[in-house]
């Protein structure tokens, strides 16, 4: 479309009123008057919206930065909270470990210690029959010596000569400590 305007200036004073009929100067003024209607019309609301634009645009920036300072906050929080975890994991594994040979530690010398008990129970339990043997041994060997002895006695002595001999012998035995 096109818009045909009637330019005073363009005609001569003294030829009064008339059209244009070059179309490319016709155009150019059509589009010139357009502009300028475009312009003085919606320029400021162009403008206003421009500027609506501008600063909607600045406040989803300035959103945007703070939504990033926070989430990197956030962030070099949430660092430090696993390096804390990782120094507290470490501490936790150390502490185990430490506590691990400890424990074996005392279940070793635990151990040790039930073994010497041992034996020293097998030390005194082997010397109590060996002296029970040697004492069984003993007596066994003294009430066979009594037995001959008394058998020998008896069979060429008489009544005296029979209790000096048993004097005898009885004291030696009653000296002898085993």
């Amino acid at each position: 479309m096109s818009f045909h305007f009637f330019i005073l200036g363009n005609l001569p004073l003294a030829e009064g009123f008339g059209i244009n009929t070059n179309i490319f100067e016709t155009n150019i003024i059509n589009l010139a008057a357009v502009v300028a209607i475009v312009i003085s019309f919606v320029g400021k609301n162009l403008s206003a919206l421009l500027e609506d634009r501008r600063k909607t645009i600045l406040n989803n920036l300035q959103e945007a930065s703070q939504r990033a300072a926070e989430a990197q906050e956030r962030l070099n929080v949430a660092k430090s909270q696993l390096e804390l975890a990782k120094k507290k994991a470490t501490e936790i594994r150390e502490e185990g470990v430490l506590r691990a040979t400890q424990e074996i530690n005392n279940c070793v010398s635990q151990h040790e210690e039930r073994l010497s008990k041992l034996d020293e129970f097998k030390q005194e339990t082997v010397q109590f029959y060996q002296q029970k043997a040697f004492k069984q041994a003993y007596m066994y060997v003294i009430s066979r010596i009594m037995s001959r002895v008394k058998e020998r006695l008896n069979k060429g002595l008489d009544a005296t000569y029979h209790v000096v001999v048993n004097n005898f012998y009885v004291s030696r035995f009653t000296e002898y400590n085993p």
